[in-house]
This record gives C-alpha cells, structure tokens and sequence, in this order.
C-alpha cells in the first residue's frame, strides 16, 4: 500500500507557541495514530524573531553566528541562516523589540548591524538574500542597512554619519557607489506582511511608532523625516518609494530596501512555500494540517490559513485547520471565500479532557462529512494559571491533531 503522506504548515499560536513547536505536536499526535505515515513539516513564518528557526527546521541549512551592531551601535553576537548560496536575515536579530522601555527610543536606533548580517552572508557566498521585517525597534528607513553595505550619507558639512530616525534631516550628501558595488549580483527579497505606505496617517511613525517608544512630539518629527527622506530617494534615485505597498514596514525599512537594494517586498507565506516548494510537495500529499492561534478575518485576508487553502484546494488536497480560537463573526462564506471551501467546525472542550464529536458552532460554517472538505478544528482552553496555561494548550493541542488524524484515518 502506498505509504501517505501529510503535510503540517502552520503559523504559530501566538505568545502560547511557536510554529515549530506546533509543527513537532501535530507530528507526534499524527505518527501516533499513523505510524507508516511520511510526514512534511513546515513551519510557517512571517520574517519577524524566529523565522530563521523555521527555515533551518524545514530545510536544514545552518544557523550561522556572527558579531553586528545592536540598535545602539555596540557590537553583539547575533546570526543567520544560511543554506548553499541563499540566506535569511531577521532584522529583529539586530534590530528588534527593545523590552526595556526606559531604553526605547526610534528616534536613536539603528538598522546598521542588519546590513552587517548582510554583509557577512554576501561575503560567505551568498547570493540571494531574504530580510525579514518583522519586529523592529527603528525608524531609520533602512539608511542604516545601507550604510553598513557601504553607502556614505554627509551632513551640510561634508561630513560622514550614520542616519538614525531622528536625524535623517541631516542628510545632504549620498554617495551608493561603494554600496553598488558589495550587492553586484546579489537578489533581495523582502518577507514583508504589512501593506502600510512609508509616511502620513497610514505610515511607519504614525502606526508603529508609538509601540517602539516615541510620544507624540516624536512621531511627529519621526514622519516629517520620512518625508524628506522620501524627496531624498527621489531626488538621488528618481524613484518614489513613499506610498509603496509596505514601504512603511520596519519603520521605512520596507522602503530603504526596495531603493538601496532594488528589493522586492512580499508577503512571508509566499516566499516560505515557494522555498519549500510546497506546490510541488502537494502533487504526492494526501493531506495538509494548519493552524494558528485565531482564526478571524485577517486570517482569510492573507495569512496563513487562507494562503494554505488555497494552494491546496487548486490540487484538491483537503485541509485540516487547526485553530486555539474562531471569531464569531466568521460565516460559512467567509471560510469559502478565504480558500478553506465548506467544512466541519469542531468545537473543543478540553476542560472536561476530551474533544466532543458532533459539538458544533452554529453560523460558521455547516455540518459537511465529505472527508476530502476542510474541517476547522478549535482547541480552546481556560486557565488563570498562565504556566498551566501553556501546557493545556500544548495538550489540547496534541488532542484534536490526534483527533483530525482518527477521523482521517478511518476514511483511508
């Protein structure tokens, strides 16, 4: 008999788990019920703190360890992942969240040890380079990706800095030829989730800023600056990059890549399947798990679960959701329209232990038993302890992959 195969390609279940994590839980519950089965994991990421870890779980590859600047300018040991002649770069490994908030301040951070993990991977060999934009603390435009790759900014007197947020007003002078000359030959492309423009109500200081430690004086000079940065790249590049989708992601850096390094910005699931060759992998797969902590309508505009049932539902490969939560206002419709098609929704009660079958949550999507139809399977819990929290989660978790995989298993 041939043997099955199934792929898990979940996004994770956010401040609860990881999406390697829920890839390693549904393995488990699935090799369990099916031992024979040939199971893919894939854990889906969004280029923002451990997307490097689900490349190097995926693909393998390796976990390469070098010394960039923090947001600061002081030199820290940090990473990226590499595999043959491609690389993978958080911004957030050099440029992320700054937990103190005494210390937060986009007006003084820098993206300058990013274009050193840049470097340092261009130099290795590496000829295609992803940057993932998740999870900055800066407000730069990427100026400081640019200066560490070799362009040179002046100020009125002709002499060199590094541009922060707060200072890109400075800029009078650009020179990129050196910058030019270390990416020749080298493709970049932007993991890049967010479709806000570079400044204005919509842009980078006023959406983002605030949550990276500015008030509102500073988001106001934080915006101004990325406006005379935006004539800037226009006047020195003769491009405008100002209401480009996703140009303000990363505080500008969406923006700063595109100029500097002739970058293509695009959404995260996609590069991630298209580096798996997911499409390729369904052609022999019988089945695809996914997931994530809430489905909602963000997640049928774009995220994974929707990015998911559609690739999947072109080669008429069933999709099991996986989900902690469902938002109430989603309808039968919705779940069509977001490429999942019509399916069960399993409502899990995992305070009692078990996953009732047959507990339905009327007005999202109708009782359909056709076994290659979606199901959406909800595992939620409750608990004030935050530490047994995590675990039921995991647990349940564990219950309704092993659950979907039993119901699976008994159509074969």
């Amino acid at each position: 008999m041939k043997q099955k195969h199934i792929i898990v390609i979940p996004d994770s279940f956010k401040g609860t788990m990881t999406a390697t994590e829920v890839c390693r839980i549904i393995g488990q519950a699935i090799t369990d019920i099916a031992p024979g089965t040939h199971v893919t994991a894939i854990p889906m990421a969004d280029g923002g703190e451990g997307t490097c870890d689900c490349f190097r779980y995926a693909l393998g590859g390796e976990k390469v360890s070098c010394l960039a600047a923090n947001p600061f300018m002081e030199p820290r040991r940090t990473y990226y992942w590499k595999k043959d002649t491609d690389a993978v770069v958080e911004l957030a490994a050099a440029a992320g969240f700054i937990t103190d908030p005494g210390q937060r301040n986009p007006e003084r951070t820098t993206t300058y040890g990013v274009g050193e993990l840049i470097l340092h991977a261009i130099r290795g060999g590496c000829r295609r380079i992803i940057l993932g934009l998740g999870g900055s603390c800066t407000n730069d435009g990427g100026l400081g990706i640019a200066a560490a790759l070799g362009a040179r900014f002046t100020d009125e007197a002709g002499r060199e800095f590094v541009p922060t947020g707060g200072t890109i007003d400075r800029i009078r002078g650009m020179d990129l030829s050196r910058l030019q000359e270390q990416i020749r030959g080298v493709t970049f492309e932007v993991m890049c989730d967010v479709n806000n423009p570079l400044h204005g109500p919509q842009g980078a200081a006023f959406v983002f800023a605030p949550q990276k430690g500015a008030d509102d004086a500073m988001v106001q000079r934080l915006d101004r600056n990325l406006r005379i940065y935006a004539e800037l790249i226009q006047t020195h590049l003769g491009m405008d990059v100002s209401e480009i989708p996703g140009a303000g992601a990363a505080g500008g850096a969406g923006a700063g890549a595109v100029a500097f390094l002739g970058a293509r910005l695009r959404p995260g699931a996609e590069i991630v399947l298209e580096m798996t060759r997911f499409d390729e992998q369904l052609a022999s797969c019988d089945l695809v798990y996914t997931g994530e902590g809430k489905l909602d309508e963000q997640s049928l505009r774009g995220k994974v679960v929707a990015v998911i049932g559609e690739h999947a539902s072109r080669q008429g490969v069933p999709v099991i959701a996986v989900v902690g939560q469902v938002d109430d206002g989603l309808g039968d419709g919705d779940l069509r329209d977001g490429g999942l098609g019509d399916g069960d929704l399993r409502g899990g009660d995992f305070r009692g232990g078990d996953l009732r079958d047959g507990e339905f949550m009327d007005g999202v999507l109708p009782r359909i038993r056709d076994r290659g139809i979606t199901e959406v399977i909800q595992t939620t819990s409750f608990c004030a302890d935050p530490a047994r929290y995590e675990r039921t989660c995991r647990q349940d978790l564990y219950r309704a992959a092993k659950f979907a995989a039993e119901r699976w298993v008994l159509t074969q």
